[in-house]
């Protein structure tokens, strides 16, 4: 097939099909479909996307499709739930189609953006207990209206808000998360989530509701958490508990900040994703914000971190492949094409998949919806499916860290963007853990969720490591040009210091606190 060209060890998009407009791919995937009549036309000869004559989308319905609703609102009704039965292929997709999508996400470093995401727990504050969803109901409706926001429906649920690149959805258990636009600074970055804290604070306090940014529920067990009345979510419950023990956890009850970040080529693709796993447990230590469970200290430090340990080890991890001599695009496929399924979406349904395998699909034999071929919507569906520390889409998502207050939330892609999106910062980074052996990192995932700054590593502590590694950040952040080093100060101290924010949590429990945890609510109160 002609779609992609094989230079040396990296796969390339032909230069004549890479004209794009800044913001269509890579980290303009942060919703959680895609928009297939966007790709369109950027990439009209990129036949891999199945934009050649022989295998042209039709497009039913897209994420610009509209209906009209009152107060003159609009109603989006295929970004979330996805837009799987909005595609018809005339040719079936192979894997070269499915590396191709990933390859597509390539762009100059000109166009590198930053896309940022958070989750938060939203309560009552008379009874710090979990927003209810029709609360959560009201909440959208009434941030759509005042703000100018469209609604994201799945039937006659409102599940979510959508304004230009940023989106608003709602995690299993409620929490309310914000998907960011890209954005090309990081003051751009916190003047995004200011304002979506202001619009959110404005109607929540008329209502009584409070946000609390932490990584895991500190006060309620699973039998107090309200259940989102998303049809993925359903699949996911029934799922999770034949394949670890701590899923359903992992899906009420945590929170996380994370970042999304462009790559140029495969080989630049490979460098940052190399980095970013091994350097994820620091931003898990850096970040540790979840000490407690059900009013009580849990023995860790992020315990966000350690229930993905244990829920289900098929999709999450290390990625140890990752470090291969042969790791690249096609690698990723062929691991992800091996990752057991969830669902697949039809007719505005979720059909349960779960335990299948996408390998199946690619050949018409999935036993789910026997003869029947994925769309790109579907390879794009699964793909978010897959929970490792580090995840490929069309960018690569930092995964570690968690959820915190809102001075926190600029300082994570601070973090990532120094290291990451500088060539010095970067290669000091790869050098510098070029011979971490891979038990060596598996050792720093199992132990920090646990012991942070304070982990054992070589002849020192993680913390040591850490300080040479937030010097990097500081010193990619100043080559940048953009005054953005202030975003590091929230992390700096931590470093300085060696403390986490759990172990400082810790501290106010067993002293100030009086051994309760109701006081972390007004703490950590956004």
């Amino acid at each position: 097939m002609a779609l992609i060209s094989r230079a040396g060890p990296s796969y390339c998009i032909p230069t004549e099909i890479t004209r794009c407009r800044t913001g269509q791919t890579g980290v303009a995937g942060l919703t959680s479909s895609v928009d297939v009549s966007r790709l369109k036309e950027p990439l009209h000869r990129f036949s891999s996307l199945s934009f050649n004559s022989a295998k042209t989308p039709q497009v039913l319905h897209s994420e610009s499709s509209w209906l009209g609703s009152k107060r003159g609102h609009r109603v989006i009704v295929a970004a979330s739930p996805p837009t799987e039965d909005a595609v018809v292929v005339a040719e079936p997709l192979t894997k070269e189609d499915l590396i191709a999508y990933l390859v597509s996400g390539c762009k100059p470093k000109e166009q590198w953006r930053i896309g940022t995401e958070h989750e938060k727990f939203g309560f009552e504050i008379e009874t710090l207990r979990p927003m209810k969803y029709e609360q959560i109901s009201e909440l959208l409706h009434s941030i759509a209206e005042r703000f100018d926001w469209d609604k994201i429906m799945e039937g006659d649920n409102i599940i979510g808000l959508k304004q230009g690149k940023q989106s608003i959805s709602l995690e299993p258990g409620g929490q309310f998360e914000l998907s960011g636009a890209p954005l090309e600074t990081l003051h751009q970055t916190c003047a995004e989530v200011n304002s979506h804290l202001y619009q959110v604070k404005a109607v929540a306090e008329e209502m009584g509701i409070g946000f609390l940014g932490i990584g895991f529920q500190p006060k309620w067990g699973l039998k107090d958490i309200p259940i989102m009345p998303k049809g993925r979510y359903h699949i996911m419950r029934n799922y999770m508990p034949k394949v670890g023990s701590l899923g359903l956890d992992m899906m009420f009850r945590t929170c996380t900040v994370q970042v999304n970040l462009d790559f140029s080529s495969e080989a630049d693709m490979i460098r940052k994703f190399r980095a970013g796993l091994a350097l994820q447990p620091i931003a898990t230590a850096l970040f540790a914000n979840s000490p407690f469970t059900e009013g009580k200290p849990n023995g860790y430090l992020s315990m966000r971190s350690h229930i993905w340990s244990d829920t289900d080890n098929n999709r999450t991890g290390m990625l140890p492949f990752v470090f291969d001599d042969s790791f690249g695009f096609e690698q990723y496929v062929d691991y992800a094409l091996d990752v057991p399924m969830y669902f697949v979406y039809r007719q505005k349904k979720y059909i349960d998949c779960t335990g299948m395998s996408f390998r199946d699909f690619l050949a018409g034999k999935l036993p789910c919806i026997p003869g029947e071929l994925p769309t790109l919507n579907d390879w794009e569906n699964h793909l978010t499916t897959i929970f490792p520390e580090v995840r490929l889409k069309r960018y690569l998502e930092m995964r570690g860290a968690d959820g915190g207050p809102w001075r926190r939330l600029c300082a994570l892609p601070a973090f990532w963007v120094g290291l990451l999106y500088d060539e010095v910062s970067l290669q000091i980074v790869l050098d510098m853990v070029a011979d971490w052996t891979p038990e060596e990192r598996q050792m720093l995932r199992n132990k920090v969720p646990k012991t942070g700054l304070k982990t054992p590593f070589r002849d020192g502590l993680l913390r040591h490591v850490a300080e040479d590694v937030l010097k990097l950040a500081k010193d990619g952040l100043e080559r940048r040009g953009f005054k953005e080093v202030g975003f590091l100060n929230a992390v700096a101290e931590v470093v300085r210091t060696g403390v986490t924010p759990a172990e400082n949590l810790l501290d106010l429990y067993n002293g100030k606190w009086g051994q309760s945890v109701d006081p972390v609510f007004e703490e950590l109160l956004y």
